[in-house]
């Protein structure tokens, strides 16, 4: 039996190990660099299942156990405050059964779907199966807890990462990150002088980048280009007033057709004057459908009676970090609809947090 919590009252549908862990976890705000009460709160759930667990010196939760999968996932969330309440699901966001009497419960509130749902869903089945288990920490902003555990780890046989997937959907691709600051710093004058000042240079250079990356087809799909991304522009006068200076961060997306050295030089290379100072940056992945452990998630999936999904993400995750450092197949998995991701609505139906764990622990038993 898999003891999970010691709340009382819990919400009526949080009657299960893993809806208790999602709602307490999701009670406790977790933002980037504040996730330590979270953390405390899941090394407290492996040690209440007889499970050796602690936090190592980045904040990372570790439980180590049989390496034939480790399971992980982030226990750090975006800010925002959402009221924690049972309530249900949005149609327009889940399959939400019409003739279910409850409605379709979910589980609102910030981090149900990226990533605590997926969070739990790993801590359960590594808990019901026996297998490692990591909760990273930073990961919606430097990735510190991954890139910790990837230098300081030797790899597992196979690796699951959690994000919102669906509960029938497994996750084998994910672009690319560069992100750099452009500065340049041009002689105060008069504005009806036509020489360029380091704002129109910053503006130069960005519109270079973007035409050297405008894909040659239209049709050519998001999760194979290079997408680029101004994320701030700051330019004016300096304080003593006697130059003009901008600052504009960037971000690039790069597909696993290209590689990150290749966009970086590109991206350089339009540089007439002003200078970037990039980022340490994160490499596309992706991996095959035909490992033993694609395989596993879609076997379990359909024994849940669903379709299996194969997806490719536009975004970037710690998956990337693990598969640069580690030679094992890897796929990343959880429940949730990733379209909520940060979104003020974000929600997680209880059924699918149930079925995820299923999933999860077919795969990790099938795996040892």
């Amino acid at each position: 039996m898999i003891v999970a919590g010691d709340r009382d009252p819990y919400p009526d549908a949080c009657d299960t190990p893993a809806r208790k862990l999602l709602f307490d976890l999701v009670s406790i705000p977790s933002p980037s660099g504040e996730e330590e009460a979270a953390a405390e709160r899941l090394r407290a759930f492996f040690e209440a299942n007889g499970r050796e667990a602690w936090i190592d010196e980045v904040g990372n939760v570790r439980a180590p156990a049989d390496d034939s999968v480790l399971c992980t996932s982030h226990v750090d969330t975006v800010p925002g405050d959402i009221p924690v309440e049972v309530k249900p699901a949005l149609e327009s966001a889940y399959d939400v059964d019409p003739d279910d009497p409850t409605g379709g419960e979910a589980l609102w509130g910030r981090g149900t779907v990226d990533a605590t749902g997926p969070l739990v869903a790993m801590a359960v089945a590594a808990v019901e199966t026996g297998v490692s288990f990591v909760g990273v920490v930073g990961e919606e902003t430097s990735s510190r807890g991954a890139r910790h555990l990837a230098a300081e780890r030797d790899p597992p046989d196979a690796l699951v990462n959690g994000e919102p997937s669906g509960w029938n959907g497994i996750t084998l691709g994910y672009r690319g990150f560069l992100a750099g600051t452009y500065v340049n710093t041009s002689e105060s004058g008069h504005t009806s002088r036509p020489e360029p000042n380091a704002i129109q240079h910053a503006i130069d250079w960005w519109a270079g980048v973007e035409d050297v990356f405008d894909p040659a087809d239209p049709e050519t799909p998001v999760f194979d280009q290079v997408t680029t991304k101004p994320v701030s522009f700051d330019g004016g006068l300096s304080e003593d007033g006697l130059a003009v200076e901008a600052t504009v961060d960037v971000q690039l997306r790069v597909p696993p057709s290209r590689t990150v050295d290749e966009v970086h030089e590109l991206a350089e290379g339009q540089l007439t004057t002003g200078s970037v100072h990039w980022k340490e940056p994160i490499p596309p992945v992706m991996e095959s459908p035909r490992t033993p452990l694609a395989r596993a998630f879609r076997v379990a999936i359909r024994e849940q009676g669903g379709d299996v999904r194969l997806l490719r993400k536009t975004g970037t995750s710690d998956m990337n970090l693990f598969a640069a450092a580690w030679d094992c197949p890897m796929v990343t998995y959880g429940p949730g609809n990733s379209e909520l991701d940060h979104a003020p609505d974000e929600h997680l139906p209880l059924a699918e947090l149930d079925r995820a764990v299923a999933v999860l622990s077919d795969v990790c038993r099938d795996r040892r």
